[in-house]
């Protein structure tokens, strides 16, 4: 009779374990940057620009030195005498740490003073006086593109105009063709504007560079702390081993913290000039400003169709606005990230994408927020474009879908693109959706609501996210490839220890992990430790981003997992003195095949392992897993949202919103829930709320939480939550990640539920955030909204 464990009671796969990492931060005890303090630690503050573009004329820092308690100013003149004043960006650009030629944007980095505390520090910042020659700003791609507009990048060679980039991607003489034999074109133009990631924690780090030893340690709120190494050996020139980069608890992320900012930079430059620790932590305001952010893409996009609704090519043209300096992290080959997903769940035979970037005199990112490199503008330009051109045709928006959505029998399928998309059930997700919302019950309602004046809506959006990049033929960050690892060991209690060289910012690795050992090899997942974020200690790995965790690092549990469950069975067969190709395994144990009385643990193979192991067999229990996957996952959900607009005032209210997400095998369902309704906080606020632009001095509009809005409990709708499960074909437990599916799919059904609900007046877009406003200006006019910048400022 088996004697298998009961994975769930141990907490293994599909167990509902509550948070490992809760413990500590639910009493304060969390350890986070600003946590840290050192012996004759050192405080630093920055010194940012509050024009957008201008020459710097001179610096004067006479005043910041007199102050008592200053111990270093330094300013880019100084940091070039290092070779520190410019550093690489993950995209193969230049940044400046320190301005030393002309200031770019507002809230650049110009000088920095080190002194005794924070409050001397602010006030030797405060003391600075730079004489500026103010330049001509420009905050939007067509400005940048004028022939006559100034150019911005004048320190790099051969820069003779704005852009950053030109790439494409497709077969465009065969979508040259399908349009021109098309029954139908369907035509839209929006603007993605800039969201921020706003994590609870901002940016910081605290270096710490020991004269005596040449080496280097660096506390700093990193999501890929190897990256950071990395990226520190090349711009400081000090070799890797002498560099530990530690990343304690993160509070929060989003891929705000992926880059390496010069802050950075500069805390490390004042520690190996003072030889002391020095620490900096921006304030909320120099995050919103400065820090990476997310979107700001423009799009031009059409759709070639049949009259009976079947798609037959897409086009695409985006122009994204890098900002001062093309600092995306992201992918190297793909300059636009991974904005060709568009579409993959779409049975579309033929497309071509091109994009242009360009340089602005804004701050520079684009890809930060919750989203694998720019899915997040795909999968929202791709269901924008679905639901105008169901709404051309004058179909059904469900039924449109359902008659374009790659069939159950149709995978694996590759898509217009060149992505290969594995596995999937879409019409299944669509139906669950439609059902648990009651759709066509709700168009009887909204037809009979909009003769009583009342307008009601409903908008869908059914998407597939591409996650886990790493595959090493196509994927790499500063040429090193994207991989992951995981390194177990387990001791001769049959206690373990995991370390990965992800790095948590909230998903709960500390629980997660531990429930993939348990799964693998019988555990208690009570009995895993796992640790993160310090290079010394952790194997190599690319990060947590691009919901990177559950395919590739996930991934990297499990198979070192196996290796060691590999050697135990070879420990087994030893104590039960039988050859290994009679040895059979149940969750949590080995037993003699015909005899499964005959049986040892786990727990007591690990004690073997150290005290009883057989000859020859080198002792300990223990090994690391490197998994470069073969494909990306390919998660899909429906996400369906109702709502109700007010005609007078443009308010709209959100009645209902259900959720459908297929991730494939869900390790804890709890957590999983918790990132669908984060994600879908997330989505409405991007949808509603949130504004970052800047007006045409180049001054941000959204620096604060007062002009930068975060939605509250009291505003987010609640949610519906349904699933599907369809395992990954490829992935050893079949995952496929969910992180940021909520994120990147949940803006489109917001606005496409308040287009539906004023659609027949002749709007057909209404840029985001869907202010009421905006909704109100196109209800009067029948007119689009474009919220693009330039702002008026006040």
């Amino acid at each position: 009779m088996s004697q298998t464990l009961d994975e769930v009671k141990i907490g293994g796969l599909g167990a509902s374990r509550k948070r490992a990492e809760d413990n500590r931060f639910i009493r304060g005890r969390g350890t986070y940057v600003d946590d840290v303090v050192m012996p004759g630690m050192l405080h630093m503050e920055i010194l940012r620009s509050p024009l957008a573009h201008a020459r710097i004329k001179s610096i004067d820092t006479s005043a910041a030195w007199a102050i008592p308690g200053v111990r270093l100013v330094l300013t880019g003149e100084m940091a070039a005498q290092r070779n520190l004043a410019w550093m690489p960006t993950l995209s193969y650009d230049t940044q400046a740490v320190l301005a030393t030629d002309k200031v770019r944007f507002q809230g650049q980095e110009v000088a920095c003073v080190i002194a005794d505390d924070p409050y001397i520090a602010r006030d030797g910042v405060e003391a600075i006086v730079v004489d500026y020659e103010p330049l001509t700003p420009i905050v939007n791609p067509k400005q940048a593109m004028a022939p006559d507009a100034p150019i911005i990048r004048d320190d790099k060679a051969g820069q003779t105009d704005n852009r950053s980039y030109r790439w494409d991607v497709g077969d465009k003489a065969g979508t040259d063709t399908v349009f021109a034999e098309a029954d139908m074109v369907s035509k839209v133009s929006m603007h993605y504007p800039r969201s921020h990631p706003s994590p609870l924690e901002p940016c910081g780090s605290i270096a710490d560079y020991d004269l005596g030893t040449g080496k280097l340690t660096l506390y700093c709120t990193s999501q890929a702390p190897h990256i950071v190494r990395s990226a520190v050996a090349l711009i400081a020139e000090l070799p890797e081993h002498l560099i530990r980069v530690i990343s304690p608890d993160l509070g929060g992320g989003f891929g705000n913290k992926v880059p390496v900012y010069p802050g950075y930079v500069c805390s490390i430059l004042g520690s190996i000039l003072t030889g002391k620790p020095v620490k900096w932590v921006e304030d909320r305001s120099s995050n919103l400003i400065s820090t990476g952010f997310g979107r700001d893409m423009y799009l031009d996009g059409e759709i070639a169709m049949r009259r009976d609704g079947k798609m037959l090519g897409v086009r695409m043209h985006v122009t994204t606005d890098q900002g001062a300096f093309f600092a995306d992290a992201q992918p190297s080959k793909f300059k636009v990230g991974l904005l060709h997903s568009a579409f993959a769940c779409y049975d579309v035979p033929v497309g071509h994408i091109t994009a242009d970037g360009a340089y602005t005199n804004k701050s520079p990112g684009g890809v930060a927020y919750r989203c694998s490199f720019r899915v997040t503008e795909a999968m929202y330009f791709q269901e924008r474009m679905v639901q105008a051109a169901a709404d051309d045709l004058g179909m059904d928006q469900a039924e449109f879908r359902r008659v374009n959505l790659l069939p159950d029998d149709a995978f694996p399928a590759r898509t217009p693109f060149g992505f290969l998309v594995d596995s999937g059930q879409y019409g299944k997700c669509l139906k669950v959706g439609l059902d648990a919302i009651g759709y066509q019950d709700f168009l009887v309602e909204q037809a009979e609501a909009r003769k009583r004046g009342r307008l009601l809506g409903i908008g869908i959006s059914t998407m597939t996210e591409p996650l886990g990049a790493g595959n090493s033929r196509e994927y790499d960050i500063l040429g090193i490839k994207m991989f992951d690892s995981a390194e177990l060991r387990v001791h001769p209690s049959g206690k373990a220890i995991l370390r990965t060289g992800a790095r948590s910012q909230g998903q709960g690795h500390e629980t997660t992990w531990a429930q993939i050992v348990a799964h693998e090899l019988g555990l208690p997942a009570d009995d895993v430790v796992v640790e993160e974020g310090d290079t010394d200690t952790a194997p190599y790995g690319m990060g947590t981003y691009a919901s990177r965790s559950t395919p590739v690092a996930g991934a990297a549990v499990s198979m070192v997992s196996r290796k060691i469950r590999a050697k135990a069975r070879k420990l087994a067969a030893h104590l039960l003195e039988v050859s290994e190709e009679d040895v059979e395994w149940e969750l949590g144990r080995f037993y003699v095949r015909g005899a499964q009385d005959r049986g040892v643990s786990i727990q007591e193979c690990a004690a073997a392992a150290y005290s009883n192991m057989p000859d020859g067999m080198e002792p300990g229990l223990e090994g690391n897993a490197y998994y470069d996957p073969p494909n990306l996952t390919w998660p899909f959900a429906c996400y369906i949202a109702m709502v109700e607009v007010d005609p007078e005032t443009g308010v709209w209210d959100v009645l209902r919103f259900v959720a459908v997400d297929d991730c494939g095998v869900r390790i804890n369902p709890m957590i999983v829930e918790g990132q669908i309704m984060g994600g879908l906080t997330e989505a409405y606020a991007m949808a509603s709320m949130q504004f970052q632009t800047y007006d045409a001095e180049g001054n941000m509009v959204g620096s604060n939480f007062m002009d930068y809005l975060l939605p509250s409990t009291w505003e987010t709708p609640g949610f519906e939550l349904h699933e599907v499960v369809t395992p990954c074909p490829h992935h050893p437990i079949g995952a496929k990640g969910v992180g940021e599916c909520a994120t990147v799919g949940g803006p489109a059904a917001f606005v496409n539920a308040v287009i539906d609900a004023v659609g027949h007046t002749g709007v057909r877009n209404i840029d985001m955030p869907v202010l009421p406003d905006r909704v109100w200006e196109a209800l009067r006019t029948g007119h689009d909204y474009s919220g693009a910048p330039p702002v008026k400022g006040d």
